[in-house]
């Protein structure tokens, strides 16, 4: 079983679906059907500060 402190140590990589809503996967896993990498990757805060900066509107894309 793994801890929050294996989290931080595991690789992460930003996913985006068809909605421009974003994620971030473990980088070891193949992405979830309907995501996309969007190419950034690196540790869970390194991914989810990039999540933050790109991901300004929260509403799905079929929604703006």
């Amino acid at each position: 079983m793994s801890g929050p402190e294996d989290e931080d140590a595991r690789e992460y990589v930003v996913v985006v679906n068809q909605q421009e809503q974003y994620s971030i996967w473990p980088a070891e896993l193949a992405v979830p059907g309907g995501w996309r990498p969007d190419g950034t990757r690196g540790t869970k805060a390194e991914c989810l500060a990039h999540v933050d900066e790109v991901w300004t509107d929260m509403r799905p894309l079929s929604l703006r």
